[in-house]
């Protein structure tokens, strides 16, 4: 996508760059006098959020949250994308690998403004929508969350399922803090940018609560796997008290046929009319003082 002057007027000019060339990257070099490494470093999928200076030229690196649900959770890139503003000047140029609701939001937002805007106050706004979209990956994942325990303990659904699902859950969770704390030390170099004090404090404030809500979040994940494992562990003890209690049953009638099926010559039940019948009878009757035991004792 070629270079894109989102706004200008007198006080600010917003240069956008989507998946840039390496001829862009040179124009960007040349006409604004951008660090090449500082440029290279908007290229990197898996580069960490930053702050740097390089002569007039402030360089934020940020990470914002994306929808797009991907197979490995390996990487921060799995669950969100960068975004790299530069402010020069009067001049903010902001370059991204794909299309980003952040930056869409905020044209939107200032396209709209009735009076004339600087590159700073572009900058914290873009930044508060980029936490903004964390916030609604919390609320998210927490719908999520809610509904896997429902299963987990108000249906009967397939337990292997659950389980991988509660992983992708810690996984995307996890990665998303790993994000947002790095984040901390990028957020607060906005204090260096021509902003109001309440202005920066609303930044900060939105970036502590989504810190919070995804800590929670990790915190309720892993309780949840917990229980899930514990009532997985009382099914399966509950399997095994049923078959242990039906063992006792026929453990002693087991036994007695186990007598009766000796071949000795001196038996003499084995020559008594009734003698069948009354091993039967035996039989049944340390079933019964058996089950009588077992309810007694409320096993």
């Amino acid at each position: 996508m070629p270079i894109e002057t989102i706004y200008r007027d007198s006080q600010c000019e917003w240069v956008d760059v989507e998946a840039p060339s390496a001829e862009d990257l040179k124009f960007l070099h040349e006409r604004y006098e951008i660090n090449n490494l500082l440029l290279e470093d908007t290229l990197d999928p898996n580069h960490l959020p930053k702050y740097e200076e390089d002569g007039d030229v402030k360089f934020f690196l940020l990470r914002e949250s994306t929808e797009q649900e991907r197979k490995n959770l390996n990487t921060i890139s799995d669950i969100s994308t960068k975004i790299g503003i530069f402010l020069v000047g009067k001049t903010i140029v902001t370059i991204h690998r794909m299309k980003n609701k952040s930056l869409l939001e905020t044209k939107k937002q200032i396209s709209q403004l009735t009076t004339e805007t600087a590159p700073d106050f572009i900058a914290l706004k873009l930044a508060l929508l980029i936490m903004k979209s964390f916030d609604d990956e919390s609320i998210s994942l927490f719908e999520t969350m809610d509904n896997i325990e429902t299963e987990i303990f108000l249906k009967n659904t397939n337990h292997t399922n659950q389980i991988k699902r509660l992983y992708r859950l810690k996984r995307k969770s996890g990665l998303n803090s790993r994000v947002l704390t790095i984040s901390a030390d990028v957020i607060d170099k906005f204090k260096l940018l021509d902003l109001q004090d309440s202005e920066i404090y609303d930044l900060k404030d939105k970036h502590k609560d989504v810190v919070a809500d995804f800590e929670h979040l990790n915190i309720q994940i892993t309780n949840l796997i917990s229980m899930f494992l514990a009532l997985s562990d009382q099914k399966a003890n509950q399997v095994m008290k049923v078959l242990a209690i039906y063992s006792v049953y026929f453990l002693p009638i087991t036994f007695i046929a186990g007598v009766y099926g000796m071949n000795f010559d001196n038996m003499p039940e084995l020559h008594t009319k009734y003698g069948y019948f009354f091993t039967l009878g035996l039989m049944a009757l340390v079933v019964i003082c058996t089950f009588i035991y077992a309810r007694r004792k409320q096993w």
